[in-house]
């Protein structure tokens, strides 16, 4: 029960009205919002109809408040309505009956775990298919932090747009061809001999971490001294081959211990690969060619000054600024060879040939120079029916007591994400990497996501569904024989919440199917966490109240019907609670230790 929708839908019907008797034209109903008001002082729901519509209106209405009046006296006449006046220059506050929150949670006690989802095809629904590629880390070595922000936006994002409707599939891109796993397999070859009994030392430019000597004890136990006498062009592959599929299966280790899992894993080599002398690239190369989309030319230099690499030649360039890029783009670079970019390409036309019609890609923000690009591509490549959406992840800021956290021994080089989720755990990693928004900076730090205070946001909402859980044994403990399931609180009387206190956790519970489909709308998964914060402090701020009104307390042994009533909106804020974490892949403790 989404009380949003219904109301929109109320006064789209009223503008419908006015339509039909020819003082407005005909109207898109989408253009206006039913929304929780800034103020909640202001009413239950604000809507904007009469200010979006002022243009349309001018000929038969003196301004935008005389049209919202009209709204106003129609929707007050409407059920559930207390109230509907209008405020400034048109806007229209609307205050709700409290039978109207009793149905709200009457409808989360019918379907628990529903309540906020919205079906595949449903009316409001997001539809199709969408693909989600996230972490995509080089398979180097172990994931660091800053990896796992990614890993667990993509991954609640995923959650959340399953949620809402889509069909949704979760896609891992190993970048497993180019210079990077080359330097792998050198630095891995170093590590097979000291496997075979040798002082080694790690120049620069290589891997240093131990984490590549279970490599190349691996490559020792395969081929013994065998790939010592063979030149570099013989070695290279089959350690290359190895060292990959190590890495891949240590990375699926540490997204494993995040409760993170791909569908697909799909292999940058593949676009490589040659058949009849062509690869994937070289033939989306030749189809956006035929289409007029690849040409031979010139690029201006860039303005300012000139980077040491950049070349004034005949270039193959993709035509990206017709499909809002700032320039051309080169699709080989001067030896022959294929550029990233388009392999980019033709990995990008690989999930529109699969039928995906939206694509959200994670990357980490010092990619966002690419985003231009990459979304001119698929606009080319879709002709303008696939739409791409980059979200970009900034950094972690890896902190304890407010001290930065030291490398790792095991990376050599950075703090692995598989130490930081051993050492605090996976719900305050997950929670705590989506409390912030994707692209503005976090610091994490581990001690503080180990507090028991408000201060810990991950802490006071899982405390919060502890809390809940607590009434309900409380309340047992009271009333043997009270059935609390959810079925059979369907019959107790909610029309003895009546505190204006209880009324308005009630109020945030109505909100969660807005919020829900408003973060998977705009791919947003912080505004979950945002809003498990907010009914939490709400609840919390509640049983406070009845510290000092014993008359609000949850539980009163005199009070069997009013004691039922409460249990029911406990429950009801526990089930939500609990959906929103799961979302975020978070548990919904029934007691915290």
């Amino acid at each position: 029960m989404n009380i949003f929708h219904i109301f929109h839908a109320r006064i789209a019907d009223i503008l419908a009205r006015i339509t039909a008797s020819g003082r407005l034209p005909e109207l898109d109903p989408s253009r206006f919002v039913v929304e929780p008001p800034k103020d909640a002082a202001m009413g239950d729901l604000a809507c904007n109809a009469a200010m979006v519509f002022a243009k349309e209106a001018k000929l038969h209405f003196s301004n935008p408040r005389q049209l919202a009046v009209e709204i106003a006296m129609a929707l007050a006449e409407t059920e559930g309505v207390a109230q509907a006046e209008v405020a400034g220059p048109g806007f229209i506050n609307i205050k709700l009956k409290p039978a109207v929150y009793w149905d709200v949670l009457r409808k989360v006690l019918e379907a628990p775990e529903d309540f906020g989802r919205v079906a595949k095809g449903r009316a409001g629904s997001l539809s199709g298919k969408v693909n989600v590629e996230y972490v995509s880390a080089n398979p180097t070595g172990p994931m660091h932090v800053g990896h796992g922000r990614g890993a667990v936006f993509g991954d609640a994002l995923a959650n959340l747009l399953e949620f809402s409707g889509c069909e949704v599939t979760r896609e891992y891109y190993i970048n497993d061809a180019g210079a990077q796993v080359d330097v792998l397999a050198r630095s891995a070859f170093l590590r097979y001999r000291e496997a075979l009994g040798e002082t080694v030392t790690i120049p620069e430019g290589l891997y240093p971490g131990d984490y590549l000597k279970s490599v190349g004890e691996k490559i020792a136990a395969k081929y013994g001294r065998e790939l010592l006498e063979k030149a570099e062009s013989e070695w290279l592959p089959p350690v290359r081959d190895i060292a990959i599929d190590m890495m891949m299966d240590m990375i699926r280790e540490d997204l494993a211990a995040l409760g993170i899992t791909h569908e697909v894993f799909f292999s940058e080599r593949t676009l490589h690969e040659k058949a009849n002398g062509v690869s994937e690239i070289d033939r989306q190369i030749e189809e956006l060619r035929a289409a007029g989309l690849v040409y031979q030319g010139r690029l201006p230099p860039p303005k300012g000054q000139l980077p040491d690499d950049w070349e004034d030649r005949e270039q193959t360039l993709f035509r990206s600024s017709g499909f809002g890029d700032d320039t051309d783009r080169p699709l080989k670079k001067s030896d022959g060879s294929n550029t990233y970019f388009a392999a980019d390409i033709a990995y990008h036309k690989s999930k529109i040939d699969r039928g995906y019609t939206t694509l959200v890609d994670v990357w980490g923000a010092d990619h966002g120079g690419y985003v231009k690009r990459m979304t001119a591509a698929v606009a080319a490549l879709s002709d303008r029916k696939v739409v791409l959406d980059v979200k970009l992840c900034q950094l972690v800021k890896l902190m304890r007591e407010g001290e930065p956290v030291k490398m790792s021994k095991r990376s050599g080089d950075f703090v692995t994400l598989r130490d930081v989720v051993d050492e605090v755990g996976v719900d305050p990693v997950r929670f705590m990497m989506l409390y912030r928004k994707n692209d503005a900076p976090l610091e994490f730090d581990l001690a503080k996501v180990l507090e028991q205070s408000k201060d810990n946001a991950v802490f006071y909402v899982q405390y919060a569904h502890a809390r809940a859980k607590s009434v309900l044994r409380q309340a047992l403990a009271a009333f043997p024989d009270l059935d609390a399931s959810p079925a059979a609180l369907l019959a107790t009387p909610l029309e003895l919440l009546e505190d204006e206190s209880e009324l308005g956790l009630a109020r945030v519970v109505a909100q969660y199917p807005r919020l829900v489909e408003a973060a998977a709308a705009a791919h947003e998964p912080h505004r979950v966490a945002f809003y498990l914060y907010e009914l939490a402090s709400t609840f919390h701020a509640h049983w406070n109240r009845g510290k000092d009104r014993p008359q609000l307390r949850f539980v009163n042994a005199e009070e069997r019907d009013s004691t039922s009533a409460r249990v029911a909106l406990v429950v009801c804020l526990a089930c939500v609670l609990a959906s929103g974490l799961r979302l975020l892949g978070v548990k919904a403790p029934d007691e915290m230790r």
